[in-house]
């Protein structure tokens, strides 16, 4: 994909961390070739994340994003710091810049434990290699002595980075579902909650990943669907639509064309279909007075008939006849403890790297927590949850 059609959840999130005064900042904009992040001889300087979408030769489209210092001091240093932390959960490659006078620190020691533990691919970068002697590194493999403000060894760096680049695998969202010459349907609703005049991601990215393996898609409202079928040749190889309109998508389309929605295949795609279609039974076991976590990936304007607060919440009510709690939390917030929660149903992901939707996944997992999303957990309470994935050859 180009520049522009580079969503920026399928982007490498390239994140540089380091204590105050390191050099961060100015070594991001060395790395750009652009004045990204404000450099100041002042601590703390960068106060939250500053993230760029941008392409970076040789690597080509990544997402560049400077942090704030893991020393911050205080109450607010402390809220940086976990703003920190925060980002290294989305982070596919870490840079740990480190202050090449002095070496490496306790917080810049607990950084890389927590990057090793998280397995992020990383690289310590000792800056500042032209105010004296280097001191001596710690992990020769995944070291290299620079200097920002004189501009040496960034190319070398930027080759290094590259090298760790995740292996691009070709995935697409059809993959399994439908070759070269197979048709698919795809219902897409246009009410008031769709954006105006464009598509939303998910319906975008299936649309091009069709036409990038020669497939051919057919678009429509779902209240022109039935005559859309009538109209084809061939019955489609697959019918996708918007989660919210299963109920009545599902009574149209016959029972031996595959049905499914866009929601389930990022789910796929992201990762965590699988341990989404294990968790969406949970539900049946709630009890009056559990809470239930609806999480998002991207912040927007609630309206009266919103899916995460709205429809959802009143479709949990309808189906376990409990009297269900509901917290919510959208884009980059997401929390550190779910204790609290009895379970979690989460949106596709779709302005979510993979890495972070995975992360998400991995917590809830460890704290027992069931995990779903919005197209399995809908399909589930329409009583269509088998036919949703019974294409998908990873759900046996």
């Amino acid at each position: 994909m180009s520049l522009n059609s580079t969503p920026s959840a399928n982007r490498v999130h390239i994140g540089f961390f380091g204590c105050r005064n390191a050099g961060k900042s100015s070594l991001v904009n060395a790395v750009t070739g652009q004045e990204l992040a404000v450099v100041s001889d002042v601590k703390g300087t960068t106060t939250d994340p500053v993230s760029k979408a941008m392409e970076l030769l040789p690597l080509g489209p990544v997402v560049i994003i400077d942090t704030p210092g893991y020393d911050d001091e205080g109450a607010l240093g402390e809220k940086r710091v976990r703003k920190t932390k925060q980002t290294l959960n989305k982070t596919d490659i870490a840079v740990l810049v480190v202050d090449g006078t002095r070496g490496m620190n306790k917080y810049d020691f607990e950084l890389l434990s927590i990057i090793k533990e998280k397995n992020i691919p990383y690289i310590i970068v000792y800056n500042k290699s032209d105010a004296g002697e280097a001191v001596s590194v710690i992990d020769g493999e995944n070291c290299i002595a620079v200097s920002a403000e004189k501009n040496e060894n960034i190319y070398e760096l930027k080759e290094r980075i590259g090298k760790l680049m995740p292996s691009d695998d070709g995935k697409t969202l059809v993959d399994g579902i439908m070759s070269a010459g197979d048709t698919a349907v795809l219902v897409i609703p246009i009410d008031e909650a769709a954006p105006k005049g464009r598509l939303i991601l998910p319906q975008q990215q299936v649309i091009r990943d069709i036409l990038d393996i020669g497939g051919c898609a057919v678009v429509t409202k779902e209240t022109e669907l039935a005559e859309t079928l009538d109209r084809l040749k061939d019955k489609p190889k697959v019918v996708i639509t918007d989660s919210q309109a299963f109920a009545m998508v599902s009574k149209i389309v016959p029972e031996d064309v595959p049905l499914t929605s866009f929601s389930i295949l990022m789910a796929r795609y992201k990762g965590f279909l699988e341990t989404a279609y294990r968790g969406v039974h949970a539900i049946d076991e709630l009890s009056d007075g559990d809470t239930v976590l609806i999480a998002e990936g991207c912040t927007h304007h609630r309206q009266c008939g919103d899916i995460g607060t709205v429809k959802i919440p009143r479709w949990l009510a309808a189906h376990t006849g409990k009297n269900i709690e509901i917290k919510t939390c959208s884009g980059s917030e997401f929390p550190e403890d779910l204790t609290p929660y009895a379970a979690v149903i989460h949106c596709g992901g779709c302005m979510l790297s993979e890495r972070e939707v995975q992360y998400r996944m991995k917590c809830a997992i460890d704290f027992g927590v069931p995990f779903t999303n919005y197209g399995i957990f809908i399909a589930y309470v329409t009583g269509i949850l088998e036919r949703s994935v019974k294409m998908i050859p990873e759900i046996k």
